[in-house]
């Protein structure tokens, strides 16, 4: 009676230090994505090189896609300009080292001195290497119209 007991008890105990540490996770990730948010729209080279891995792939919803040089370059150069960027309906999911985030973007930007304004879905793939969450790949997409009957 005492071991179903004892092992009731530790199992208890590793459900509830897997539950803390997938709320962890999703903490610094969430973070890590609010930091994006920031350096997009003050771009800092080395603040986006630390988010960016090495091996990013960064997708536009207009079907561009970039490596990380390309990504840091275009924002820190003043080739895109974020003016605004409110996120909405993120989610996130963690599959082991790996995390899906999605979430709805409006932002005002300056294309090559082009102002607009995007509303987009996107999807991140971040990795977590030698301990911090980094972006892997990114794509956004537009968002479908929907039919009127």
């Amino acid at each position: 009676m005492k071991k179903t007991i004892a092992s009731l008890l530790l199992c208890c105990m590793l459900s509830c230090s897997f539950l803390f540490a997938q709320s962890t996770d999703e903490k610094e990730i969430a973070d890590r994505v609010e930091t994006l948010r920031k350096a997009l729209l003050n771009p800092d080279k080395t603040v986006l090189e630390e988010l960016a891995a090495d091996q990013l792939s960064y997708g536009h919803s207009t079907g561009l896609i970039e490596d990380k040089a390309a990504f840091v370059d275009d924002l820190v150069k003043g080739k895109t300009v974020f003016t605004s960027i409110d996120l909405s309906d993120q989610t996130i999911k963690i599959s082991g080292n790996v995390a899906v985030v999605r979430h709805r973007m409006m932002a005002g930007l300056n294309n090559n001195n082009t102002p607009s304004k995007v509303d987009i879905i996107i999807l991140m793939i971040w990795q977590k290497q030698k301990g911090k969450w980094k972006l892997l790949a990114r794509q956004a997409a537009k968002i479908p119209e929907t039919k009127q009957n």
